[in-house]
């Protein structure tokens, strides 16, 4: 890949970017496997090494010494014509020695109408074996086949840490606020790679751009965006730099909707809001996506079928808001709404006030804390709440663990177990089933080094500046054991965060915001109508996502709501304009 900043070459060894990335196709019918190495190459020769191998042995040997000599490999395909247990051992040479790559099923085409097939591809993907399938090319310059395999290459490349991104990182390893701004990155989709102090790929960045070690500071240097450098920058600070809008102009202070919280069902609002000719405010304290944008991957979204990343479909929602004239401010809280003569007063930390004639409360969930002592001290540190694909990279061939039996967290192992050598999935109850999705559920049965450990706790844990063990409790037994562990994530229940709304806003038991048949029932619903669906008890306030009492905790559902509630705000709008 081109514009790699140059370093000095070790002699007689192979470095991580000096060679072409490797795009391997496996297939025994020589004719076939000839015509995708020739699609192969016209299509991506000139920046990936292809090659083409008939057996399991000399592909497994080929990323073998791939690995051993330290060069990139992107995608790996396998014929699914190839005998089961040879198919298996390949993609686990890629899975295992090379995380990064993207692994796919090579299919004939008309092959769909074989449910053996179909079945095949569910299993492979299920296990984590396969990424999604390819149909193999049936002529010259195959425009779908070039197509497919360019959206694994670009997948691939904004996880490989030797590509130039369009921002890149350099603080020590271990960098409590390096890995923060990782984070931050990861969850605002800002596509960026973390180079650790002292590595030659930090010392070739830093050679270039001619700076010194940050040592126990951080360095954001933006390639992408004129080749801003950064040193040790606020999230407000790295927000602006790339374009991020964190406030608004002195007199654009007027807005149809206001929108509080930018998780799916916030974008979601915003877009259609927007595009229906509502001027939209949507402020989001911290990034674009929410817990959705945690996500490591999103399976059973509809139309994505190979799945997506949280951070991206939510940077998809916010570039689709924004084209349609949606405002933004990220990185800032609403701290204050209050309604007065009909209209909505909202007061922006570091902003100012604003108006608007109706609101969208989005604000979604935050996940519960562990309020171990012990633990909370290593914050950034091995412990970290919610899962950071960032992080992955940082556990390759180190043991990790999941603490909570939600989506959020089946996605989580997953992830992880891609780079990590073993993980353990930590649950309360005695199983899965009544919280995680049965795919996920599957996926979690068939990996070889994933553990659940079932009705048990985390207690305790601790470390030398850094995790390094925890200890579990069962919660039927009492018994305590302390085991080795480099990463643990947190995701333990939600927390809707609503305390500082009026009092006029009714709440259920656990915060979490009434609306519709609910609202009307309360005591706080002051009209004589009944409440729309997603209305609060405070006319003209609407709530839709996670935060709101009885939702389905999904992100399509969240979704849904979001785009329907705009026509219900139109109701509300046309109504008090009668009024």
């Amino acid at each position: 890949m081109g514009g790699e900043p140059r370093g000095h070459r070790e002699p007689n060894r192979p470095r991580l970017h000096a060679a072409r990335p490797l795009l391997l196709v496996v297939d025994a019918d020589p004719e076939r496997l000839e015509r995708c190495e020739t699609e192969l190459d016209r299509g991506f020769g000139a920046d990936f090494r292809v090659r083409g191998e008939s057996t399991t042995a000399a592909a497994s040997d080929l990323l073998r010494r791939a690995h051993e000599w330290e060069q990139r490999v992107a995608v790996v395909m396998v014929d699914n014509a190839l005998p089961d247990d040879e198919r298996a051992q390949i993609f686990a040479a890629a899975r295992t020695l090379h995380p990064d790559a993207r692994r796919a099923l090579l299919i004939e085409w008309g092959a769909w109408a074989d449910r053996t097939t179909a079945s095949a591809i569910l299993t492979a993907m299920s296990v984590g074996d396969i990424n999604y399938y390819v149909l193999k090319p049936w002529i010259a310059h195959d425009e779908l086949f070039h197509r497919t395999v360019a959206e694994f290459v670009q997948e691939w490349s904004r996880f490989e840490v030797a590509n130039l991104r369009e921002v890149v990182v350099i603080a020590a390893e271990l960098s409590v606020r390096g890995q923060e701004i990782r984070s931050l990155l990861a969850r605002n989709g800002i596509p960026s790679a973390f180079r650790a102090s002292g590595t030659s790929l930090a010392n070739d960045a830093l050679e270039y751009i001619g700076e010194p070690d940050p040592g126990d500071g951080v360095l954001v240097w933006m390639p992408a965006v004129g080749g801003t450098v950064l040193h040790d920058p606020t999230d407000v600070e790295i927000a602006e730099a790339w374009g991020v809008p964190t406030t608004l102009a002195s007199d654009d202070t007027s807005f149809d909707v206001l929108v509080i919280g930018a998780g799916p069902g916030g974008l979601a609002a915003a877009v259609y809001a927007s595009s229906e000719g509502l001027r939209t405010l949507v402020v989001e304290r911290e990034s674009i996506g929410g817990q959705a944008g945690t996500s490591s991957l999103i399976r059973n979204y509809l139309g994505f079928s190979r799945g997506i990343r949280g951070s991206e479909l939510a940077q998809r929602g916010y570039q689709q808001a924004w084209v349609f004239g949606a405002h933004f401010v990220l990185m800032r809280t609403v701290e204050q709404l209050e309604k007065r003569d009909g209209e909505f007063r909202a007061v922006i930390g570091d902003v100012g006030e604003v108006t608007a004639r109706a609101v969208v409360l989005a604000t979604g969930v935050t996940y519960r804390r562990l309020n171990v002592p012990s633990l909370e001290k290593l914050m950034g540190n091995g412990v970290y709440y919610g899962a950071s694909v960032s992080e992955a990279h940082g556990l390759m061939n180190r043991d990790a663990c999941v603490v909570g039996g939600g989506n959020s967290a089946g996605q989580a192992v997953l992830h992880l177990a891609r780079y990590c050598r073993q993980v353990l999935l930590v649950i309360r109850g005695e199983d899965l089933t009544a919280s995680m999705s049965k795919y996920l559920i599957d996926a979690i049965d068939a990996a070889d080094n994933i553990t659940v450990r079932s009705s048990s706790e985390v207690v305790d844990g601790g470390g030398d500046g850094r995790l390094q063990r925890m200890t579990l409790r069962d919660r039927k037994t009492g018994a305590e054991e302390t085991i080795p562990i480099d990463g643990l994530f947190v995701m333990i229940g939600a927390v809707p965060g609503t305390e500082w709304l009026p009092d006029g806003v009714a709440r259920d038991p656990r915060g979490f915001v009434l609306t519709g048949s609910d609202a009307a029932a309360d005591p706080l619903w002051p009209e004589n109508r009944p409440p729309q669906p997603y209305e609060t008890t405070l006319p003209g306030l609407f709530a839709v996502g996670d935060v709101r009492s009885e939702s389905v905790k999904r992100v399509a559902s969240a979704v849904g709501e979001g785009s329907v509630v705009v026509s219900q705000i139109h109701t509300h709008l046309r109504v008090s304009s009668d009024a």
